[in-house]
């Protein structure tokens, strides 16, 4: 895996500045989004639990004896080490008793249940959230412009390529996956729906033990799909389940299965805002629903290129989760945190980025260039409310958008960019 097909990925220098820090380092996030050939880059050695090899008698061996699997040059990479869940209070102990920092990389596609792991690993264990390529890594943005740069209030005006509808809707399909970057643009669902089959067939068996109703938990995934980027509720969920797919669950079952799709990295929902704004605005706390990966969504709604141009709705939310998913990576390469904000008078901005100092960042997300004075006249008017409420306004107004031939500031205040020209 160490060879020139390796894309470096903006998580590469934060796995370094921990491995210098910490005894170990936890990479986790979905499987298939690179997470082994990144923690490969920084490792010496490594043991792949999953490897099938003599009736899997990696994970055997580290059943029987733990300690053997963490023999090898240092940083030893220990991929997949949920399947062995015993291995984390081993990693943890052989920190201490070696008393060096960067010793291990361990990588997991899901959470085990915290049973029979008896330390947190705090002090020892860092863990780090990787997700899918941004188009940024993945060379679909030029990265001519940088977030961290407008989060701060630094500006630049210039012209950019203008993405075409066509690509957009291509990227949104293709998602972030590194294993689709070589492949056909016709191959692209074909990828997405194996990766959901082998997610529900296989995968929470393999965490929980137990058979699950694989045909209940893709009612959800399809209503999750239709539901992309809001703020559905779990109630609302139920009866989208019982209108379109002419069945019924429970709100158990949906919580239970929500659960279990957060931990395998299936999903990953952005929070709601209401810190640091001291506004008497009432704000809703609901999350805002994601898959981790927009190309998920597709896969489940039979999404084709065609589809799309002709359900403008339904492809401005996938152009959204797309454009969401890139800002979560980042804001999190400089320490900031996304999240949406949504108030009980109707008043809603698509994301919000709050950097260490406690300053917030309010951005619309649009995909035409049509739509961009709309979308900074709503966050010109959100920011006067809370101003008028006594609150503290955003530091820096955005609008983040699709099809558009320049990066620039308008006269209202209102920063507008190409995600095609973003980079961390």
């Amino acid at each position: 895996m160490r060879n020139q097909d390796y894309l470096p990925r903006i998580i590469d220098k934060v796995v370094e500045s921990h491995l210098r820090t910490f005894g170990a380092v936890c990479i986790e996030g979905a499987k298939w989004c690179g997470k082994t050939w990144t923690a490969n880059i920084h490792s010496n050695s490594s043991i792949y639990l999953g490897d099938p090899a003599g009736n899997f008698q990696n994970k055997s061996l580290a059943k029987i004896d733990p300690k053997l699997v963490l023999e090898g040059d240092s940083p030893r990479l220990i991929d997949e080490w949920q399947e062995v869940p015993e291995l984390w209070d081993a990693v943890r102990f052989e920190v201490d008793q070696r008393g060096r920092k960067g010793q291990f990389i361990l990588t997991g596609s899901a959470t085990p249940a915290q049973k029979g792991i008896l330390h947190s690993g705090a002090g020892r264990i860092s863990t780090l959230r990787m997700r899918p390529m941004s188009l940024y890594e993945s060379k679909d943005s030029s990265g001519q412009i940088s977030f961290e740069d407008i989060c701060n209030g630094n500006y630049k005006n210039m012209g950019v390529d203008e993405a075409s509808l066509d690509r957009i809707i291509n990227l949104i399909i293709r998602g972030g996956w590194p294993g689709s970057l070589d492949i056909e643009a016709s191959d692209y669902t074909v990828l997405a729906r194996e990766y959901l089959n082998a997610t529900i067939n296989h995968d929470i068996y393999r965490l929980e033990g137990i058979n699950r109703n694989t045909r209940k938990m893709n009612l959800l995934l399809r209503s999750l799909a239709r539901n992309e980027s809001t703020t559905v509720s779990m109630n609302t969920l139920r009866r989208d389940i019982r209108e379109h797919e002419e069945d019924d669950l429970d709100g158990d079952t949906i919580s239970t299965y929500l659960t279990l799709f957060e931990r395998i990295f299936l999903i990953e929902n952005q929070k709601a805002f209401s810190s640091n704004i001291r506004s008497s605005t009432r704000l809703k706390k609901l999350d805002k629903r994601h898959f981790v990966d927009p190309s998920l969504a597709c896969a489940l709604l039979n999404a084709t290129p065609k589809m799309l141009i002709n359900d403008l709705n339904t492809l401005g939310f996938l152009f959204e989760a797309l454009c969401e998913r890139d800002l979560r990576i980042y804001a999190e390469s400089f320490n900031a945190k996304l999240y949406h904000y949504q108030d009980y008078d109707g008043d809603e901005i698509d994301s919000v980025v709050e950097l260490e100092t406690g300053d917030w960042i309010a951005i619309e997300i649009k995909l035409g260039s049509n739509q961009i004075d709309e979308a900074a006249s709503a966050l010109i008017r959100i920011k006067n409310k809370i101003i008028d409420d006594g609150g503290k306004p955003p530091k820096v107004m955005c609008v983040v958008c699709g099809i558009c031939k320049a990066a620039y500031l308008r006269d209202d205040g209102v920063y507008v960019v190409p995600i095609t020209a973003l980079k961390p």
